[in-house]
């Protein structure tokens, strides 16, 4: 019988608290706190995304029940309710954004090799923002419309392995292409985009960079076409032109050419018209890599869903992004894991294992397996013994 960590405490064992702890003094965040530090804030708002606690007298009684084990998993004993609220409320939520940085750069890393679907050495990034509707007698500092609240997540995403490279909060009124002005562009590299941030200035400044972009037209852009490159119109690309924004405004903001290409979705059948800077690559390639951008799509879905940042434990914009972050750090946790013990179940099945196992005595790994890799395994071991004997 296995007799080591909880599922809970070997997971907690992936992420660097070295480097937590000087994030942490960096804050300040353990100032003049004698018994619930910022590891033990983390570890309890973590243990509640793993396993969709839905407020925090939810998370008091859920660790009441398993007292005996709160040792072994890092806590000193059970913390109320209100011992959390208020260090959700006063604990710099910049801690666990640093934090997640962090933990970022180790996930792109082990993320790197993943293959792209599109014959491109580039890293690729999509750029999107989702909202998240508050209340507004609740979340005045969010404002959104006239009686609503919301915050904003705007999110560049690393298309391989679906990792986020920059997040943003803001609340809702806080425009999209406001966060290009926070971006620092990665030369050779590719940003797709909607057509909410179609600012010819901005793209400029991707452009002058060194970096390349990929968006779509709106319906009232006014240009000259200089040259149409020739085309196959039964791929569905139906022209591939350069072209020269005509407005006095918007050539004086991009002086410089532009790829136009416009191309005819089998499947929907509706028109897209893309706009790139990059002049070298099909125009399929092109088409491809805007299609990429439904990847963010899928990943605001997935954190929505599955983790817990629609319900909020407080309601002050530090207790907010508190969660939101160590959310997203739950997120890269359990992709660092899942690359590092070479899993195959896909997060979402890792997720749901762990909400129900959490405070198991087993090995990591063991629990993590589905029965069809545990079968695989056994085959492979039996096959291995045949030829053996």
């Amino acid at each position: 019988m296995y007799s080591g960590k909880t599922l809970f405490a070997q997971i907690m064992d992936f992420l660097p608290w070295s480097t937590f702890q000087r994030i942490v003094t960096r804050y300040g965040g353990d100032y003049r706190i004698r018994t619930f530090r910022c590891t033990e804030q983390f570890r309890i708002m973590a243990f509640a995304q793993l396993t969709y606690r839905e407020s925090l007298r939810d998370i008091e009684a859920c660790l009441s029940a398993q007292v005996s084990k709160l040792y072994h998993m890092g806590l000193r004993g059970v913390i109320s309710r209100s011992t959390l609220a208020d260090a959700n409320e006063s604990r710099d939520w910049r801690i666990y954004a640093d934090f997640a940085q962090r933990l970022i750069s180790q996930a792109r890393k082990l993320y790197s090799g993943e293959d792209l679907g599109v014959d491109l050495s580039n890293t690729v990034y999509a750029l999107d923002s989702t909202t998240i509707d508050l209340c507004l007698s609740m979340f005045p500092w969010a404002p959104f419309r006239v009686a609503r609240a919301a915050v904003k997540l705007h999110t560049l995403l690393d298309i391989k392995g679906a990792i986020p490279s920059f997040i943003h909060i803001s609340d809702g009124k806080w425009h999209d292409v406001n966060i290009l002005d926070l971006l620092i562009p990665e030369p050779g590299a590719f940003y797709v985009m909607d057509r909410g941030y179609l600012d010819f200035a901005r793209l400029y400044a991707l452009h002058q960079s060194g970096s390349f972009f990929v968006t779509r037209a709106k319906s009232n852009l006014n240009a000259r076409r200089l040259y149409s490159a020739p085309i196959d119109r039964s791929s569905g690309v139906i022209c591939d032109q350069t072209i020269l924004l005509n407005g006095s405004l918007s050539h004086n903001h991009y002086p410089e050419n532009l790829r136009r290409i416009r191309f005819k979705d089998a499947d929907s059948g509706k028109t897209l018209i893309f706009l790139t800077n990059h002049t070298a690559l099909p125009a399929l390639t092109i088409c491809a890599l805007y299609k990429k951008r439904w990847q963010i799509e899928l990943f605001f879905k997935w954190i929505k869903q599955h983790l817990r940042i629609n319900r909020f434990y407080g309601t002050s914009e530090n207790a907010v992004k508190t969660q939101i972050w160590i959310a997203v750090s739950t997120y890269l946790l359990i992709a660092i894991i899942k690359k590092r013990l070479n899993l195959e179940t896909s997060l979402y099945t890792l997720l749901q294992i762990l909400s129900v196992t959490l405070f198991e005595k087993k090995p990591l790994q063991q629990a993590l397996q589905t029965s069809a890799e545990r079968k695989n395994m056994m085959k492979n071991q039996n096959q291995l013994n045949l030829f053996n004997s």
